[in-house]
């Protein structure tokens, strides 16, 4: 069995420049040109191999991010339009989530063939594995067209969408048209890569203390789903729009990770578009700051854990330059005392009268931000409220952030009783490059209350879009069927089927071939929709609402 697939090996996302460090062969799974994994056999599951290890080498734990009118965002009028009619020709949508029906008529052409360029499943491994990788099965067009003419399609491409996510996600970008249940897709005629992403591995979830059956995906993967997409856009020498409908709480919420980072790099190169989803925690209760300004240098705080919660994690995000310590005290106020901070030291809590188990690392120097990092882990936490004491080591002013998990990884009867709204969008949302979307009633016109806010930790403008994103029609697997769906995972693929039109503008029509991703993300913000009774940019609304026909209005008058 690959390592990359093995439950006895970590994953560890380290640095190109390490990797002499370690042996060759499969212990080493090329990343990108900047990272890469190494796997390392673990031996017994101890939480505190999180400490021997820097935290940022560990892969985030990633979860689903949705749960349209094309008029509204000026579609239609530029599709009608005869000068433009622009629908994706020329273009790939490249699309990782829960993979795809690709038996669905949205993914086919009028004479029954497929519009799937490709599809790299990483959960099957009985087909070729494709190149450059070490795992997983491609599907190439001629085979899926091949299955799609056997009286038992699934013998040929067993890969199938159960959860229905990737599906939905896709078809919003691409579907094509069905009147009778009144759908469409955006680029009905750009041909469409799809990468199904395998379940995080069940150690990293031991790690972050996450339920088994929870279903999340880790953030190696998808930086091969990129990789991968992107060396199919090279191999047939096409324009490529990429939609990540996926979110991790994990982090420092200020675009640094490896794989924020990966997509700011991509969406500045020609050709290359990237609309990610900023996420939907905006009133899950799971953020929570803090600004400590004058003596005592102290703030207490508390949590509520709902009933059946096994295990989750908590992530404090101190500024520099203060450093604090923790103190954290079950609801019959048993306490671990204070807990300062330390290079890489781990310590274990069991508390004697609720049996309840924490580990705290107090990480002096996170390495990828250089911030402080307070990491708890709960196992069998005691319900009612939990009760935290952050102080200041020097005695001095401080403030923090602290985020629990997104998604599904935590039920929603835990929570802070003071909760802050902002600063909850997810990652890759917060990088600095990539078009970050979230999601507005275009029914209502008013934001989803769901919708994670700005800004980024470090202050950058997020999210710097709105697109529709409540009850948008789509695809669901499972026979010619047709759904809803509402989140911010939708309003970053009605996002993508728009940076696609303008790349079809650009790049194949030949009006500006160097057009990078980055470009037309400017381009939108400078075409969105603006109230005149809202201040823009803003932590909800960022730059305003999606309308490309007011971007190509505003090209016209250059």
């Amino acid at each position: 069995m690959s390592k990359i697939l093995d439950n006895d090996y970590f994953d560890l996302i380290i640095s190109n420049i390490s990797v002499p460090a370690f042996d060759t062969g499969d212990n080493i799974t090329f990343l990108t040109d900047r990272s890469s994994l190494v796997h390392i056999l673990r031996s017994e599951m101890d939480p505190c191999i999180l400490g021997s290890q820097p935290y940022n080498t560990f892969p985030a734990l990633f979860t689903l991010e949705s749960i349209i009118s094309i008029e509204k965002s000026g579609i239609g009028t530029v599709q009608r339009n005869p000068f433009l009619s622009l629908y994706g020709r020329g273009i790939i949508i490249g699309v990782i989530d829960t993979g795809i029906d690709y038996l669905h008529e949205a993914f086919r052409n009028n004479d029954g063939t497929t519009r799937i360029q490709s599809i790299w499943d990483q959960t099957v491994q009985t087909g070729t594995i494709p190149e450059g990788f070490t795992f997983g099965s491609e599907y190439t067009r001629d085979t899926i067209n091949e299955a799609l003419r056997s009286e038992d399609p699934l013998s040929i491409v067993p890969t199938v969408d159960t959860n229905g996510h990737g599906t939905a996600i896709t078809s919003i970008i691409a579907g094509k048209p069905n009147e009778d249940e009144s759908f469409s897709g955006i680029v009905t005629e750009a041909d469409i890569v799809v990468v199904k992403l395998k379940e995080a591995k069940n150690n990293l979830k031991e790690l972050f203390f996450v339920k088994p059956e929870a279903y999340c995906f880790q953030e190696s993967d998808l930086l091969l789903g990129v990789r991968y997409l992107q060396s199919i856009a090279q191999k047939i020498g096409r324009p490529i729009v990429i939609c990540v409908a996926l979110g991790s709480n994990q982090g420092g919420h200020d675009g640094r990770g490896v794989f924020s980072s990966y997509l700011t790099y991509l969406v500045q190169l020609p050709g290359f578009g990237v609309s990610v989803s900023a996420g939907n925690e905006g009133n899950k209760r799971r953020h929570y700051f803090n600004s400590t300004t004058t003596a005592p240098y102290y703030h207490d705080f508390e949590l509520r854990v709902g009933e059946n919660e096994p295990e989750f994690w908590m992530e404090i995000w101190p500024y520099a330059p203060e450093r604090i310590s923790i103190d954290i005290s079950s609801p019959n106020r048993e306490s671990t005392q204070r807990v300062f901070p330390t290079i890489n030291d781990c310590r274990e809590f069991n508390f004697i009268f609720t049996q309840s188990l924490i580990w705290v690392n107090n990480i002096v120097l996170e390495e990828e931000t250089g911030d402080q990092l307070i990491l708890i882990r709960f196992r069998n936490p005691a319900s009612g409220i939990w009760y935290f004491r952050a102080q200041s080591v020097g005695n001095e002013p401080f403030s923090f952030h602290c985020w629990l998990p997104s998604g599904d990884l935590i039920s929603n009867e835990t929570f802070f009783l003071n909760p802050n709204p902002d600063t909850t969008i997810t990652s890759p949302g917060n990088g600095t490059n990539q078009l970050t979307v979230t999601a507005y009633n275009q029914l209502t016109d008013s934001i989803l209350g769901e919708s994670s806010r700005g800004y980024a930790r470090n202050g950058l403008v997020k999210p710097d879009i709105a697109a529709p994103g409540f009850e948008v029609p789509c695809a669901v697997p499972g026979g010619n069927l047709y759904g809803t769906i509402t989140g911010t995972g939708a309003a970053s693929a009605h996002a993508a089927g728009i940076i696609a039109m303008v790349m079809e503008w650009a790049v194949p029509r030949g009006n500006y071939p160097s057009m990078t991703g980055n470009d037309i993300n400017r381009l939108i913000i400078r075409g969105a929709r603006r109230s005149t009774t809202e201040i823009y940019p803003n932590n909800v609304w960022g730059y305003g609402q999606i309308d490309i026909n007011n971007l190509f209005q505003s090209l016209t008058n250059i």
